[in-house]
């Protein structure tokens, strides 16, 4: 069945996916707090995996990449409540808190939040709202937001240095993040913007590293990490679409067959 998201105001949604399995991009521009109500989520980062269990909660930082693949489980389908920590309203606490020094740094990945009676209260206090038949008025989600936040700040020493940082990506190496992030499917602007740099600089550095454009570098990489994943590690198409960038087995499969001259599938059986 399709998705199902509730979505009263942009900074908290309540999503259900009643598929057996959904693979999705996510590039947070909000740090976001995201509870599993049912189902499992897996978070594939480019140098880690994460599994999130019913009842667990974790932080995602604003500008990272990650591929989720959400299933059911227990014969329940995929559920989760994401609360995005906006700009304005993290701003707005921190100015109350300029007083006190933070010592600002970015954090290079996922934060699983330890399990507790102030987490469990909030989510539960916020699955009322998803009945309503009008929007959550906004100054209540600014509120819920807060709190969460004032949660955040009391169960992790380290938060007042992740959320107290409003910079935008700065300039950075293009080769490395692009070694590193080549299997995340998502517009070549966003590539720039993380790397830095607007979509006309992106393209004008790539071109010089690489002597070609994003967009045939981004497949030529993709399929060769294919073709090792089902030679080397002799794994299935199916298993290894959607981890090496591509949005559905079809369109893998024809492109592999356009690259190599063999489908994903002919390679398999020859092992």
């Amino acid at each position: 069945m399709a998705v199902r998201q509730i979505n009263n105001y942009a900074e908290i949604v309540f999503t259900c996916s009643e598929a057996v399995h959904q693979n999705s991009e996510l590039v947070a521009e909000e740090h976001s707090i995201v509870r599993v109500l049912s189902g499992q989520l897996k978070v594939i980062e480019s140098n880690k995996t994460y599994f999130f269990e019913t009842g667990e909660t974790f932080l995602f930082p604003k500008n990272r990449l990650a591929r989720l693949i959400k299933t059911g489980k227990d014969d329940l389908p995929y559920r989760a409540i994401i609360v995005k920590l906006t700009q304005d309203v993290l701003k707005a606490f921190y100015e109350h808190k300029k007083n006190e020094v933070f010592t600002v740094f970015k954090t290079d990945a996922i934060i699983p939040l330890s399990k507790g009676p102030l987490l469990d209260s909030f989510f539960a206090s916020m699955l009322p709202y998803f009945d309503l038949e009008y929007k959550l008025p906004r100054e209540l989600s600014e509120l819920k937001i807060q709190e969460a936040i004032a949660i955040l700040r009391s169960i992790n020493d380290s938060m007042d240095h992740i959320l107290s940082d409003f910079s935008e990506p700065h300039k950075i190496n293009l080769v490395e993040f692009m070694e590193r992030n080549y299997m995340f499917n998502m517009p070549i602007e966003k590539f720039g913007y993380l790397t830095g740099r607007s979509l006309t600089t992106f393209k004008r550095d790539f071109k010089k590293v690489y002597g070609t454009t994003p967009q045939k570098w981004l497949m030529q990489k993709r399929l060769e990490l294919a073709r090792y994943q089902l030679a080397e590690k002799n794994r299935k198409p199916s298993e290894i679409y959607l981890e090496t960038g591509f949005e559905n087995l079809s369109h893998f499969s024809y492109a592999f067959k356009k690259q190599f001259g063999f489908t994903p599938s002919e390679l398999s059986k020859a092992k």
